[in-house]
C-alpha cells in the first residue's frame, strides 16, 4: 500500500488510497484531517460499535452521538448505557424538536403507520441536519453488503446535510468493504456487547414500531424495516453522492 496522503492534501487525492486502507488508517486519516470536527453517529448496530471501539483504542476522541427518536427499543437504550460504562464515554442523544406525544397532537397519532417517510423526516432527518450543522465530517457504520441501496457507497463521499443550503461535509464509511462476518469476528475478538434483539431474528434495529424480526437468515440487513412500505432507508443516508 502506498503511504497515506497528508492531512493537508485535498481529499480528492485520498480516494484511491482510502479504498485500500485499513480501518485503523482510515480513522487516523479522518482524525488528522478533521479532529473533533468529525463526529461519529451510531444507532448501536454492530458496525458502529466496531468503529467506536477502534477509534478509542487509537486515542481518537471523536464526538459520538445517536438519534434518540423517542421510539427506540428498551434494549437499544440499555446497550447505549452499557457501552458508555464499558468504554468510559458519554454518547450524545440527539432528539427531535417535538416529543412523540407532541407530534401526535400536531399530525395525529402513530404517524409511522400512515406516513413513515414524514415520521422519519421529523424524528431523524431534521435532528440529524441540526447535529451536522456544527460538523465538517460524519463517520458512519454503513457497509456495501448490507443492501442493494448501499452497495455503491464509497469510503469517503461528499454529503449535503440540507438540500436548502450549499454547505457540504465529508461522509466517511470506514467499514464499506467489510462483511457481516468481519464485523462479528471483531466483536468476538474484543468481547463487545450487541443488541440482544439480533439474536431474536432482527437483522437491524431501528424504531420499535417500524422494525420486525425476519425469518429468513439470509435476508439482507435492511429486511424487517418498515414492513409493508416501499422503504428501506430512513432518509439520513439518502442523497446524491459525489466521490471525493
Amino acid at each position: 500500500m502506498s503511504p497515506a496522503p497528508s492531512a493537508e492534501r485535498h481529499l480528492e487525492r485520498a480516494e484511491e488510497w482510502l479504498e485500500d486502507a485499513s480501518l485503523e488508517d482510515i480513522l487516523k486519516f479522518v482524525w488528522e484531517s478533521f479532529g473533533n470536527r468529525a463526529c461519529l453517529g451510531t444507532s448501536f448496530q454492530p458496525g458502529g460499535t466496531v468503529i467506536l471501539h477502534q477509534a478509542l483504542r487509537l486515542g481518537f476522541r471523536f464526538p459520538v452521538f445517536t438519534l434518540d427518536t423517542g421510539l427506540l427499543f428498551d434494549e437499544t437504550l440499555a446497550l447505549k448505557n452499557q457501552l458508555e460504562r464499558r468504554l468510559g464515554i458519554e454518547i450524545e442523544s440527539v432528539r427531535p424538536a417535538r416529543s412523540v406525544a407532541e407530534q401526535a397532537e400536531d399530525v395525529g397519532p402513530a404517524l409511522w403507520n400512515r406516513d413513515p417517510h414524514l415520521c422519519c423526516f421529523l424524528r431523524k432527518v431534521e435532528p440529524m441536519r441540526a447535529r451536522l450543522a456544527s460538523a465538517d465530517a460524519w463517520i458512519t457504520g454503513l457497509r456495501r453488503d448490507q443492501s442493494r441501496e448501499r452497495a455503491s457507497i464509497q469510503i469517503a463521499e461528499e454529503y449535503q446535510p440540507d438540500p436548502g443550503s450549499a454547505r457540504r461535509i465529508t461522509k466517511f464509511h470506514p467499514l464499506a468493504r467489510w462483511t457481516r462476518e468481519d464485523v462479528q469476528a471483531y466483536l468476538a475478538r474484543y468481547d463487545l456487547p450487541q443488541n440482544p434483539l439480533l439474536a431474536r431474528g432482527y437483522r437491524s434495529i431501528g424504531c420499535q414500531p417500524c422494525t420486525r424480526p425476519v425469518a429468513n437468515p439470509d435476508a439482507d440487513e435492511r429486511a424487517g424495516r418498515w414492513s409493508g412500505f416501499d422503504k428501506t432507508e430512513c432518509g439520513i443516508h439518502t442523497f446524491v453522492a459525489e466521490n471525493i
